[in-house]
């Protein structure tokens, strides 16, 4: 095996010399200093980030961490036993129905499997690349050295493919979202402090390329914002904003205070999918429904005058909209919302045994019960679920970049929890 390597690498040594620009790779003490390629940027980011105690996972694991774990090396010739299994057709199996599924399993299974293989196989030449490292030849070592750097590379490349493989698509990751932001405790602060979330959420979408279409805005006195909800659609949107559901919490001196005290106050928001297309299990005929609507609703009179509140009798679920001096307009938005909310309640329902421990919950919007604080004093912007704290409170409103980091943050630890998740239930089939 080693002799074979060898030839393989001076035949490489020619091409080598007929292009001297090939490039060298960097040097590598050993694998196991790769970590998980989605929070790398933790790394490379100059920005003043750190952690604390997280909420969640205790730390995110590198690849070679996970790797070593039994579960996942069981895991992985589970489904390669499976892979192998639905591509053997016997006699016994004449059910065209059984086969026709067995052969979309196979399908499904393939990446992971072909990756997995392809893994075994560059495993094996970095170990025969290891054994040429003690030749006496010169030139041989040299190029084992550069062979050896390339192995490892695709050892890398390959074991993230898998775990990312590894990581089942959500249903609702795919869908458009409703976004709904509440003012808290903390009186018309917690307004002006709701408005300024609505706008970074607005900011946020403008950045991502998304349409953001607002459906209800009621403004308090000053300014501020009791309630607003708005239609956010486009690639990935729920997925990179599911996890801004919560209690937000802001510790400022107010705008409204005189003597310059430090208050708290809180905002909710909610985040809840909206599928690209009408599910078809949910009441929607009329006698489901109750509408009520104010005035003709004509192009030019007052948006309040043609305003629509529908109620979902089965549930009691609320939906309403004035955005729109067109009647039909504000029904349609409305009808959105009203969508949004059922099937997430729906999907909530679903979903609450399995992942009740990762849900975000609203709560009592308590000052406690928060998953952020904005600290204005310290121009810093904690996440506590992950224990990361970004400093630069204003260009985190902006909702651009930084508020990106924390949610690419985010998906980083709850991917790494759902695999663990997985390997566990794994082990308990197991045993």
């Amino acid at each position: 095996m080693a002799y074979r390597r060898a030839v393989s690498l001076l035949l490489r040594r020619s091409e080598c010399v007929s292009n001297p620009c090939t490039p060298r790779l960097l040097k590598s003490s050993n694998i196991s200093s790769q970590t998980l390629r989605f929070h790398d940027h933790c790394i490379r980011t100059t920005r003043s980030v750190h952690t604390c105690t997280p909420l969640m996972v205790a730390r995110l694991l590198s690849v070679d961490e996970l790797f070593a774990k039994r579960s996942l090396q069981e895991y992985l010739k589970k489904m390669e036993t499976e892979y192998d299994e639905c591509l053997r057709e016997t006699e016994e199996q004449s059910n065209e129905d059984e086969l026709r599924a067995r052969r979309i399993r196979a399908s499904l299974l393939a990446p992971l499997i072909h990756s997995i293989r392809e893994l075994n196989t560059k495993q094996k030449d970095f170990a025969e690349t290891e054994t040429l490292l003690k030749d006496e030849d010169p030139a041989l070592r040299e190029l084992a050295e550069l062979e050896r750097e390339s192995c490892l590379q695709h050892i890398r490349d390959l074991s993230q493919k898998i775990l990312d493989l590894l990581i089942p698509e959500e249903e609702a990751d795919l869908s458009d979202l409703v976004l709904e932001v509440t003012a808290g405790i903390g009186g018309q602060e917690a307004m002006l402090f709701s408005a300024e979330m609505f706008d970074m959420y607005q900011g946020y979408a403008q950045h991502q390329g998304w349409s953001f279409d607002i459906l209800e805005h009621t403004t308090s006195e000053i300014g501020g914002l009791r309630h607003a909800s708005a239609s956010i659609s486009g690639p990935q949107s729920y997925k990179r904003m599911k996890f801004e559901a919560g209690v937000h919490r802001v510790q400022r001196v107010p705008k409204t205070e005189k003597q310059g005290r430090m208050h708290t106050s809180t905002m909710t928001v909610a985040v809840l999918p909206q599928p690209t297309e009408i599910f078809h299990d949910q009441p929607e005929g009329p006698e489901d429904r109750n509408e009520e609507s104010k005035g003709a609703g004509g192009q030019h009179v007052n948006t309040t005058d043609s305003a629509v509140r529908i109620v979902h009798l089965p549930t009691g679920v609320v939906a309403e909209c004035q955005q729109e001096r067109s009647q039909l307009k504000n029904r349609e938005k409305a009808m959105k919302a009203l969508r949004a909310k059922l099937y997430s309640m729906k999907l909530e329902e679903e979903t609450s045994k399995r992942y009740n421990q990762r849900k975000i919950q609203i709560g009592t919007k308590g000052r406690s019960e928060k998953i952020r604080t904005y600290n204005f004093a310290q121009d810093r912007v904690t996440d506590h679920r992950i224990g990361m704290t970004v400093h630069d409170v204003k260009n985190f409103l902006l909702g651009e970049d930084l508020l990106d980091e924390m949610n690419s943050s985010l998906q980083e630890f709850s991917n790494q929890e759902t695999l663990i998740e997985l390997l566990g239930e794994n082990d308990q089939e197991g045993s």
